[in-house]
């Protein structure tokens, strides 16, 4: 069984139950990145140039970023490596945790390249209601993740672990952060901070295999345990996700006071609810706004995992070791 209690005879690697794991840590490791790789001082020439509204959103979007990749970071820590008996899982979780800390360096890196008030930007989510909602809404499940300890031994221990998963991984990480991605890269979309929209690039690079793993966790989990496959708890997980999404149209409206480089609330918040969508279908739950994606540039970026089926037909296939994949033919 994936989760549990771990004891010294989960401690073996060979053989290996789960090799989608394995092979995501193969993957993560050759990902690896530093942040000063960056030359991230080539975009003051264009911070000089930006307007108050496009500053004001790089403030903004910091003052969430920063703080949120040590979150990640802890909810692993205390609330999913301690749940899993499984040692290929474990690997990833300690490759993600770096990958974590590495983005929240990389956060750093920007306050102090760009010219901006440090001690404000790490105040600001106490001035911004938006921004406290989002923190209440994930504190709730880091609590519980934290304080709280789960005897993942029964169904409902069990479907915490998922609801705390959920938030954390696709909510939090798949949705929001991928909305913060979408504004920044706009910025590079029109010939502004290249170096940092390549920053997002890599930081992207490693979500793409955070939700990956996350998915697949949450796939294997049902499958070993069918009883916990009913409508109502798959309800109760698109509940999860709904709110979440109802809290970033909030946030993006505080984010743009009024619309910057060809954006507005109206246009991010479309882009949220696509995301949504994408990962409402992907747990096999089925989409809830039937949003378009109004930046089709970021496609690539947002569909990154194949379509799976969460309480229908379970798919843990994922394959991104290209050198694995060449084995086998």
């Amino acid at each position: 069984m994936l989760i549990g209690k771990a004891s010294p005879e989960d401690m073996n690697l060979h053989p290996i139950q789960y090799q989608w794991a394995y092979d995501l840590y193969q993957q993560a490791v050759r990902n690896t990145w530093f942040p000063h790789e960056i030359a991230l001082k080539e975009d003051l020439y264009d911070w000089e140039k930006m307007t108050d509204d496009e500053r004001h959103a790089v403030k903004f979007l910091m003052a969430f970023f920063n703080p949120g990749e040590l979150i990640v970071n802890r909810s692993i820590a205390l609330g999913i490596y301690p749940y899993l008996k499984s040692p290929e899982c474990h690997l990833y979780l300690a490759k993600q945790m770096w990958e974590e800390a590495n983005h929240c360096v990389a956060f750093e890196y920007v306050l102090e390249t760009f010219p901006l008030d440090r001690s404000n930007v790490f105040n600001l989510h106490l001035d911004t209601p938006s921004m406290k909602a989002k923190e209440d809404y994930i504190n709730k499940y880091m609590r519980r993740m934290t304080e709280d300890t789960l005897d993942v031994e029964t169904p409902d221990g069990k479907k915490d672990f998922i609801r705390n998963l959920v938030a954390t991984n696709i909510v939090m990480e798949g949705i929001w952060f991928y909305s913060g991605f979408m504004v920044v890269l706009s910025f590079r979309q029109r010939n502004q901070l290249r170096n940092f929209g390549s920053m997002i690039n890599w930081v992207i690079r490693d979500e793409s295999l955070h939700l990956k793993f996350g998915m697949n966790l949450i796939q294997n989990i049902l499958e070993e345990n069918a009883e916990l496959l009913t409508k109502e708890f798959a309800d109760e997980i698109k509940n999860i996700v709904v709110e979440g999404v109802n809290l970033e149209v909030d946030y993006n409206r505080d984010l743009f006071p009024r619309g910057i480089l060809g954006l507005n609330a109206d246009y991010v918040n479309q882009y949220v609810q696509y995301v949504a969508d994408r990962r409402l279908e992907e747990l096999g739950i089925g989409a809830h706004y039937g949003a378009k994606n109004p930046a089709k540039w970021m496609a690539g970026a947002t569909d990154v995992l194949e379509l799976v089926n969460f309480f229908e037909a379970q798919n843990t296939s994922y394959e991104v070791d290209g050198h694995a994949a060449d084995k086998q033919k």
